[in-house]
């Protein structure tokens, strides 16, 4: 009997108050296991990256897929979440037999489909796509501090700290922040 393919799914910064959503896919490999696979956010930086490369090379199938910051303003965070779960799914070289979604929301997807909360932590796949979706978009954020350096975005990744805040009220907002995020339109006087 051929083994079902499990495909786990994740998103990342869709708290953060700049830059895209990045949401990723991944169905791995029984023969090739990987050791260490958790909630990225439970790892350093360097162990994150280091087991991105080692999932990307073993995984029988990855895809990173992003919502935009137009889309993100446009539909909301949520739909533009599920808009981005469904399209790292949706890349994926093979269908899966079942996805797993972190949290309790899922998008439109064919076949099986079931949310999991703190799947990160109980599915290895979500753990998996957890990791690289989540190095992915540090790299972004770190490329977008060279553009705005004045915002911290390579300490902070876009994430409304005490700095960021403090950035944001001495320099207004840039072309990649979330305008429409209630932090920041009350940070800036706007009404809505």
């Amino acid at each position: 009997m051929q083994q079902k393919s499990i495909c786990g799914v994740d998103e990342v910064g869709r708290g953060a108050g700049a830059g895209e959503i990045y949401c990723a896919a991944v169905i791995l490999d029984p023969a090739m296991p990987i050791q260490g696979i958790t909630d990225s956010k439970k790892l350093s930086a360097k162990k994150r990256e280091k087991l991105a490369a080692e999932i990307q090379e073993k995984a029988t199938a990855w895809c990173i897929a992003t919502a935009s910051l137009q889309e993100i303003i446009d539909l909301n965070v949520l739909y533009a979440t599920m808009l981005a779960m469904q399209r790292a799914v949706e890349g994926l070289p093979i269908e899966p037999d079942k996805t797993f979604i972190d949290g309790n929301r899922a998008p439109q997807l064919t076949g099986l489909v079931e949310t999991v909360i703190k799947g990160d932590l109980k599915i290895p796949e979500i753990g998996a796509a957890s990791i690289i979706a989540k190095v992915a978009r540090d790299q972004k954020m770190i490329e977008l501090h060279e553009s705005y350096p004045e915002y911290g975005f390579d300490q902070h990744k876009g994430y409304l700290t005490k700095q960021h805040l403090d950035a944001l009220q001495q320099h207004g907002p840039c072309a990649i922040h979330r305008v429409t995020y209630a932090p920041i339109k009350k940070l800036l006087g706007l009404k809505g």
